[in-house]
């Protein structure tokens, strides 16, 4: 391989790994022959995931631990310190979003139900940055390591309905700006903060919103479609290049971005 994007024996640890997005990453990771490391925070999935990977041939590690809790992520830091020296890449995948943080179609922005609005944005907010803030400790003694965080098309205009996936991801996004700079300037130019905002990829949590029993698309799966210039969902697997990319040295003069991976969404106006 090209050696820019070789990626061989990194230790990346993954958020969120048994979710449809965070396992299609780390399974593609491990065909790139990096040590992942699966992180979730329950241990009936991660150990179902380890053993789907390890039934293909993979040699995979994880830990439960919380992403919304310090001590938690401390421990397995210490852990994982311990046996690989070093931490070279963290993809913070976790996230998520609850019925009450969305208005229903009959509802205004005064049903919101604030208890999952909060969790919601603690989720997807927190969630990021308590991992970047633990994990990035070692990736500034070692002066050197890579943050992927995971962004959404619900950043760049306001999608109707998601009112606190969208506040939630919006300042997530702003924080990976904000860390980059922070790491760049403190600990070198070889600490890099960057993420990937996907589009609209159909997963265990949307699907139900986008596709109807018979396979056809809802009336929002089609909105979706008709703003969308290659006219189609995205695949998990389109994920992989971007993040692969941002691992590599192939990116090295990259930090504080986010790239969009969303069929053109972000780009076509509708008219």
């Amino acid at each position: 391989m090209n050696s820019l994007f070789n990626i061989k024996d990194q230790i990346i640890l993954v958020t969120g790994a048994c979710g449809v997005l965070g396992g299609s990453i780390a399974e593609y990771l491990l065909k790139k022959e990096a040590i992942v490391v699966l992180l979730h925070y329950k241990e009936a999935p991660l150990l179902t995931a380890i053993e789907g990977l390890k039934a293909k041939g993979y040699n995979v590690d994880g830990f439960v631990c919380n992403v919304l809790e310090e001590n938690s992520l401390r421990l397995v830091r210490e852990k994982i310190v311990a046996k690989y020296h070093r931490i070279d890449v963290l993809i913070n995948a976790a996230g998520g979003n609850r019925p009450g943080a969305t208005i229903g179609e009959d509802q205004t922005v005064f049903d919101l139900n604030m208890d999952d609005f909060k969790a919601v944005t603690d989720l997807n907010l927190n969630g990021t940055v308590i991992p970047s803030i633990v994990f990035g400790e070692v990736m500034a003694r070692q002066k050197k390591g890579v943050i992927i965080n995971y962004s959404s098309m619900a950043v760049d205009r306001a999608i109707t309905r998601v009112a606190g996936y969208s506040a939630a991801k919006a300042a997530m996004e702003n924080f990976t700006r904000w860390m980059a700079v922070e790491m760049a300037t403190k600990f070198g130019d070889s600490v890099r903060v960057n993420a990937i905002a996907p589009g609209f990829f159909v997963g265990n949590q949307n699907r139900r919103l986008l596709i109807n029993d018979d396979g056809s698309y809802t009336e929002r799966g089609n909105d979706i479609i008709r703003n969308t210039p290659m006219k189609r969902f995205g695949e998990a697997n389109e994920l992989h290049g971007a993040v692969h990319f941002l691992c590599s040295e192939a990116s090295k003069f990259i930090t504080g971005a986010v790239i969009p991976v969303d069929g053109g969404f972000s780009v076509f106006s509708g008219v």
